[in-house]
């Protein structure tokens, strides 16, 4: 990114292709991790995988949101799946390739991709 003019476009584009639903309590939300050192380590691909993840599978009770830094640089690029009445799941040292899996396996399927998360990882 070079540019404020590319930052808008960026935001634009995530806009048109995120699946943004109003569905309360009742929705899954993904969170990305968007601070500067989520975006040198890839944060942008992360989201660009979910959104296009979800828009595949055309799942409509599921809401995309960035936030700014989580505090853990070196788990970077970071991602929350918070699903309704479940317990927040975090992801860590994410790939596009680890996006698919885990819409696939904890998004649609409902089972937790462990070796993804920040669990697996303060085991080691």
């Amino acid at each position: 990114m070079k540019s404020l003019a590319e930052l808008a476009a960026i935001k634009d584009r995530m806009k048109q292709n995120a699946t943004m639903r109003e569905d309360g309590d009742n929705a899954t939300r993904i969170v990305v991790g968007m601070a500067t050192c989520g975006i040198a380590a890839g944060a942008r691909g992360i989201i660009n995988a979910v959104t296009t993840e979800l828009a595949k599978r055309d799942l409509e009770h599921v809401t995309v949101a960035q936030t700014g830094c989580i505090g853990m640089c070196r788990l970077e690029p970071i991602m929350d799946v918070i699903v309704p009445g479940q317990e927040k799941v975090t992801y860590v040292h994410l790939t596009p390739e680890k996006v698919a899996k885990i819409i696939s396996d904890h998004v649609v399927n409902g089972n937790v991709v462990a070796e993804y998360t920040i669990g697996a990882y303060e085991n080691e």
